[in-house]
């Protein structure tokens, strides 16, 4: 055996022993208490119609872009597409990426030099901690929503300084402070970067703009594969950002662009969002019931939360997977959060609500929880 297949064997073979051995499942017909799909546009028929009357209306036909965006995949549409997001959100200008995943790598690898400092959320998205890493900057950690830890780094940090937060928290569902946040790093005359991936649906157009806070932020990242459903994230800041992402972002530079199909989808999907005041208030009404019905006590700690993500901490691999596995028995698809996705002794099941799920199965699915979780 080659040396490199007794390392690929011996790394899973770990993971296995320790209990964290990840595996892709197909689909299936369990009622969705798992996806990003927080207003139900991914499965949305009328913004399916939408993006189809969009594309024949275009007269645009190709099926790829055929290169990035620096060669042959640009378009007008896309360019006239990002100044409206960018409107949307009250931003001077943004820039879109691929994926969330390749918007953060492109920004916290290309913006901090080696000698500047990324003071980040100890709960921060994976993609930006990568991002970090490839910038050679200094880069430290506070602990998570912690102002006087975070005052603590800022005191430190050297050359130019970016603080990174989520406005919504992917594993905890948890809100940051952004406004104390933003005073601290005006304070310290850093830059706040808000990565508004799971804040889009449920506050509108983003936490920031509800709080009236984007003149002040220098940067954000919002993701389309959540809330509007569909693929790819833009980068939204000053004309000078962007025009610098466009000359320094490796993963914007080097990668082949969007095709039409997905830029036409995020297109009709911001439409949607304009127009889904009934989504967003079935989804507040879903995560209320739910917050009253389930049971928490000192063993099993549900975060405190007002997004769509609710958490029931089990403290463990095994029960967090015991648990998932009842509740899918059950007929619903609830997965287990494990280590090392997020630290030794707060594994947990994690809960996303959507506009799209009934009173009843909000209740049955509280019920469910409250039995084999609380349960002697």
């Amino acid at each position: 055996m080659k040396q490199s297949q007794a390392f690929i064997e011996k790394k899973l073979d770990e993971r296995r022993l320790a209990g964290t051995y990840r595996a892709m499942t197909p689909k299936n017909a369990l009622i969705d208490f798992c996806s990003n799909d927080y207003l139900g546009f991914a499965r949305s028929v009328e913004l399916k119609n939408k993006i189809d009357k969009e594309i024949t209306n275009s007269g645009l036909v190709a099926n790829g872009s055929t290169g990035s965006r620096l060669l042959s995949g640009n378009a007008a549409y896309t360019e006239e597409l990002e100044e409206q997001i960018a409107s949307l959100h009250r931003s001077e200008a943004g820039l879109i990426f691929n994926s969330g995943y390749d918007a953060n790598l492109g920004l916290f690898s290309s913006l901090p030099q080696r000698g500047d400092t990324i003071l980040h959320d100890e709960l921060i998205h994976a993609s930006i901690i990568d991002g970090a890493r490839l910038s050679h900057a200094n880069r430290y950690s506070f602990r998570h929503n912690d102002l006087d830890s975070l005052e603590g780094k800022l005191k430190r940090a050297k050359g130019i300084c970016y603080v990174a937060i989520e406005s919504v928290y992917s594993m905890d569902g948890d809100t940051a402070p952004v406004e104390e946040i933003l005073e601290l790093t005006e304070k310290y005359n850093a830059s706040l970067i808000v990565d508004e991936a799971h804040a889009i649906g449920l506050f509108h157009f983003g936490l920031v703009n509800q709080l009236g806070l984007q003149d002040r932020v220098f940067a954000r990242v919002v993701t389309f594969g959540k809330a509007l459903g569909c693929h790819g994230a833009i980068v939204l800041g000053g004309g000078l950002l962007r025009d610098y992402l466009v000359n320094y972002a490796r993963s914007f530079i080097y990668t082949t662009a969007a095709p039409f199909h997905q830029v036409a989808s995020v297109k009709m999907a911001y439409q949607q969002l304009r127009e889904s005041t009934s989504e967003v208030e079935r989804l507040k009404n879903n995560i209320s019931a739910f917050k009253q019905k389930i049971k928490s006590d000192s063993n099993y700690l549900l975060i405190k939360s007002d997004s769509a993500i609710q958490c029931i901490v089990l403290k463990s691999n095994e029960k967090a997977k015991e648990v998932a596995t009842r509740l899918q028995n059950a007929g619903f698809d609830v997965r287990p959060i494990l280590g090392p996705t997020v630290p030794l002794g707060s594994e947990r099941i994690r809960i996303c609500l959507h506009s799209f799920n009934t009173e009843n199965e909000v209740t049955l699915l509280t019920e469910h929880i409250n039995k084999f979780t609380y349960a002697g």
